[in-house]
């Protein structure tokens, strides 16, 4: 099973052999292979996997992936303080 993550890119490196982006992944930003996705632009989102942009998404849905991640770590992080006690 694969888990793509979506970001917005924030910046593009056409520079070299393949089509790079400085890429925002709520809060933590990493360089990308964007070179399959030639319509993407800065502040666009994209779904990435393993450093690669996968597909492109709308701006609505990757904030609701984005605040489930968060949901998810909140409800992990409960449990874990529960275990301790």
């Amino acid at each position: 099973m694969c888990l793509a993550v979506p970001g917005k890119i924030l910046k593009i490196d056409d520079s070299g052999e393949l089509r790079m982006a400085a890429v925002d992944f709520g809060g933590v930003t990493r360089d990308i292979c964007i070179e399959w996705l030639p319509e993407a632009g800065i502040g666009d989102y994209v779904l990435a996997h393993v450093g690669t942009a996968l597909s492109m998404i709308d701006e609505e849905s990757a904030k609701a992936s984005l605040d489930a991640f968060d949901e998810i770590e909140k409800l992990m992080a409960e449990e874990d303080e529960l275990e301790i006690l």
